[in-house]
């Protein structure tokens, strides 16, 4: 410990007489090695006088107490426990994970968080829910690039000249995948429930995982979208099932996948404090998992649904720009427009009334949001109107389904080759023909 660092506070571990916790002038420091040797803990905290330090020892909780800017509180931190230099020297460390209580999160002011209550609304956010993984990388992974200016900036330490990057290594730098830190969660069969992306920079890391299925929604960029407003629902799979389950940490470098760590086991248990606990529920994650397959058709179906309205507004125009266009074209695309429109309302209900606040049936993709909706905030086994529910969304979205398949893979596709065979302008879902002439 640096001289210039007064101590304030000393605590002892109640489980490891080895680690201890010194709060100074200039931060909290730890030492696994009963005072030999000790590290500084950042992590979120700042160079501040920690004037007193208690261990919350249920949940192995480190607070720290600043006689001037409130409390800090480590959550869980018995990785430490048991850290040896040896086990620091090791690539990857996967520590044990603490058993994870599964329920759903109460909203008390309305929304996430403190909602539409104003910054001078003071809070303090929770632990995040779900299973914390916590993990330690001994170096950082780096890209071709950053490999590069590391070895560049060593060279000119030695007084060399960097030689210049040759082209194939600048196209290989651009052209790399950048390197990922995963954690693989499956079940005790070993079939994956969720991969999850941590930090690939060196030293402790945390991942947690909210206990749920990935979601069903489509992908709208290459990176996940972030937190919504408070008041914006969350993109949610179904929670799983109570039980054992293992991660593991792995990395994916230039494509190629290895494993660090693990797998280590924990547990999901039940918090139990719900009135209507569903007692079977393997039963019950069973009727979710069936609901979410349809969710994710019916989601991709919209989608499918935008993009044909899009692709025959285009058509409009490219043949109003074809001078070999036949008369026929307009009439069969104004066909093909009517039967999506049709399909549109089956899917959606019927928007234009609804926009004139008369009452309408609830369109297909309505039924499956409302029971998805109230399925995955809810530990109670479905209800009797949930399962009706589903029975008739699905019944009518298997004939819209048949109906939109023939749409989009045979009618639109066939007036589209004429258009192409045509010279027409290139829209969106055609291939161009060309042949040297």
């Amino acid at each position: 410990m640096p001289a210039n660092h007064v101590v304030y506070s000393i605590v002892e571990d109640p489980k490891d007489p080895n680690l201890l916790f010194a709060g100074t002038e200039f931060g909290v420091f730890f030492s696994a090695n009963a005072g030999q040797n000790w590290v500084k803990l950042t992590g979120g905290i700042p160079t501040i006088a920690v004037r007193d330090i208690a261990i919350q020892e249920r949940e192995n909780d480190l607070v720290l107490a600043t006689f001037g800017r409130g409390f800090y509180v480590l959550d869980d931190y018995t990785p430490l426990r048991g850290l040896t230099r040896e086990k620091l020297e090791k690539p990857a460390l996967l520590f044990p994970v603490k058993p994870a209580w599964a329920y759903i999160e109460r909203t008390p002011l309305g929304s996430r968080g403190k909602g539409s209550q104003g910054d001078s609304f003071f809070t303090a956010p929770n632990p995040p829910f779900g299973a914390t993984f916590t993990y330690f990388l001994k170096e950082e992974l780096l890209t071709l690039k950053e490999q590069r200016h590391k070895a560049e900036k060593e060279a000119e330490k030695q007084g060399k000249t960097p030689p210049y990057p040759t082209p194939e290594q600048l196209r290989a730098e651009a052209q790399e995948e950048p390197p990922t830190i995963i954690l693989t969660v499956s079940d005790p069969d070993g079939n994956v429930i969720r991969r999850l992306e941590g930090s690939k920079e060196k030293g402790m890391h945390r991942v947690t995982w909210d206990l749920r299925f990935p979601p069903a929604h489509p992908i709208r960029g290459e990176r996940p979208q972030d937190e919504p407003a408070p008041w914006e629902p969350r993109e949610l799979g179904p929670l799983v099932a109570p039980g054992t389950y293992q991660v593991s940490l792995s990395q994916r470098v230039r494509g190629v996948e290895t494993l660090l760590a693990g797998p280590v086991s924990f547990e999901v248990i039940p918090l139990g404090q719900a009135t209507l606990e569903a007692k079977d529920k393997q039963a019950e994650l069973a009727f979710h998992r069936k609901v979410q397959r349809l969710q994710r058709a019916v989601l991709a179906a919209s989608e499918v649904v935008r993009d044909t309205g899009e692709r025959i507004k285009r058509l409009k125009v490219a043949i109003e720009r074809t001078p070999a266009a036949k008369p026929e074209w307009g009439t069969r695309l104004r066909q093909l427009e009517a039967e999506l429109l049709r399909l549109d309302m089956e899917l959606f209900g019927d928007r234009e009334m609804a926009r004139r606040n008369e009452p309408t049936l609830p369109g297909i993709r309505d039924r499956v949001v409302r029971i998805v909706s109230s399925l995955y905030t809810a530990t109670a086994p479905a209800t009797g109107t949930q399962k009706q529910g589903y029975e008739i969304a699905a019944n009518q979205f298997e004939k819209f389904l048949s109906g939109l398949r023939q749409l989009v893979t045979t009618d639109l596709p066939a007036l589209e080759s004429e258009l192409e065979k045509a010279g027409a302008p290139h829209t969106p879902g055609r291939f161009p023909e060309w042949h040297k002439e």
